[in-house]
């Protein structure tokens, strides 16, 4: 096996770049430096802008001059889960595949909310490796969007599928947090084989949830960090092996990424009422339930999108409009905005700009500040938000339900 390749997820942000490999930017976590546009329009400030072959909720990817996204279509009469790539420099098509033509039943677990095509395509070197839950994952050339393998983990899920592929080495690991005998599994990235499975170590009435899992190293030690319901447990990568655990009740449905920062994992609990934890990752070993949690709030925190951190606070935008700082240390709430709309896509930070989209298809800018965040700009895209954005170069990059557009500003 070759040297494990660490995604190391720092509380700082990471340097402007030119590629956007996975859910929520280079080091997953929604936060980047260098400029980006504050103010546009549906039809100023746009450098190009491409209706998308079908629909779907996953976020772009961008290597190699390539942006890469998922979609479900109706072709015959018959769903289709298919790939597409669009060049970055105008919004060319690059290559579009036909991947996977799911049952009608497994097309029936959908939630009115949710899209076939929701989880986030990962890059590694020269693939991209897609995922659609039960109904299939692949991986294809970046090149050409050629096939290198195909592979189906059948699994009864709950409201479809959300949960994006990571990285670890050798592997992509994915969250099948199913209706029934949830577990987190490793693949192998040349053929698709499973390296390692790890079932869940929780007893709850609601198996299912959709979180990406994140991938640190403290103090030497890699572990994937991979919340699910009613636990979250961190697993060794090269065996699955799980190194802690803690335990926080009946929280299902969790989907928000976990991110880390000065010693310690802070994560949201999912339905009914989420809570925001912080554990410290410091000697964490087996059960931590009782001697690792450092603190807990209630209020206003997330089902949906994930949180940054930024200016030494965890930066939380709720599915209600509710953006708050919160203390790293303490959980002290320090401040509080109110956004109007109703949210799903998680918020990126570029430098100072704040980024966040209603469902209605409104995008916020905002400058965030130690004590607050001050809108800059309230723009009406004209097409629905589920999808989380990337910065490249620059340059804004959405998803929005029927169209994917590059974003210069003005």
């Amino acid at each position: 096996m070759k040297p494990l390749l660490i995604l190391v997820i720092l509380a700082t942000a990471a340097t402007a770049v030119d590629s956007w490999p996975q859910f929520r930017g280079p080091d997953g976590n929604g936060v980047i430096a260098g400029p980006s546009p504050r103010e546009w329009s549906a039809t100023e400030g746009i450098a190009w802008k491409t209706r998308l072959p079908g629909y779907g909720w996953s976020s772009p990817v961008v290597a190699k001059g390539k942006i890469v996204v998922t979609t479900s279509a109706e072709k015959n009469g018959k769903t289709i889960l298919g790939a597409h790539a669009y060049s970055l420099a105008d919004g060319s098509e690059q290559w579009s595949v036909d991947l996977f033509e799911p049952t009608e039943a497994e097309l029936k677990a959908l939630h009115p909310k949710n899209s076939l095509a929701t989880p986030t395509p990962l890059v590694i070197d020269e693939a991209v490796y897609v995922h659609f839950g039960h109904m299939g994952t692949a991986a294809l050339k970046l090149d050409d969007g050629s096939t290198i393998w195909t592979r189906k983990i059948s699994y009864p899920p709950m409201h479809g599928n959300g949960s994006s592929p990571i990285a670890a080495g050798d592997f992509i690991v994915i969250n099948v947090d199913a209706e029934k005998d949830p577990a987190v599994y490793a693949l192998n990235r040349n053929d698709g084989t499973t390296a390692w499975k790890t079932p869940r170590d929780a007893e709850v009435a609601r198996k299912f949830s959709f979180c990406t899992p994140t991938l640190v190293t403290h103090d030497g030690r890699p572990q994937i960090i991979s919340p699910g319901s009613g636990m979250v447990g961190t697993y060794r990568p090269t065996d699955g092996k799980l190194l802690w655990k803690l335990d926080y009740g009946e929280g299902f449905s969790v989907v928000p990424r976990p991110v880390v920062g000065k010693g310690h994992v802070y994560l949201a609990t999912g339905f009914l009422k989420p809570k925001l934890l912080a554990i410290r990752l410091d000697g964490a070993t087996g059960d931590v339930t009782d001697s690792h949690l450092a603190w807990t709030v209630d209020r206003r925190i997330p089902k949906t999108p994930s949180f940054l951190i930024a200016n030494e606070q965890v930066i939380v935008l709720d599915d209600g409009g509710f953006l708050s700082g919160f203390d790293m240390k303490s959980g002290d709430e320090l401040w509080r905005e109110r956004l109007a709309g109703n949210f799903s896509a998680s918020p990126l930070l570029c430098g100072d700009t704040l980024y966040c989209l209603t469902e209605d298809g409104i995008a916020y800018v905002l400058e965030l500040k130690k004590d607050g965040a001050e809108i800059l700009s309230e723009i009406d895209m004209g097409d629905r938000l589920f999808a989380s954005p990337a910065v490249i170069d620059g340059h804004l990059i959405l998803r929005s339900e029927k169209h994917l557009w590059k974003i210069s500003g003005r």
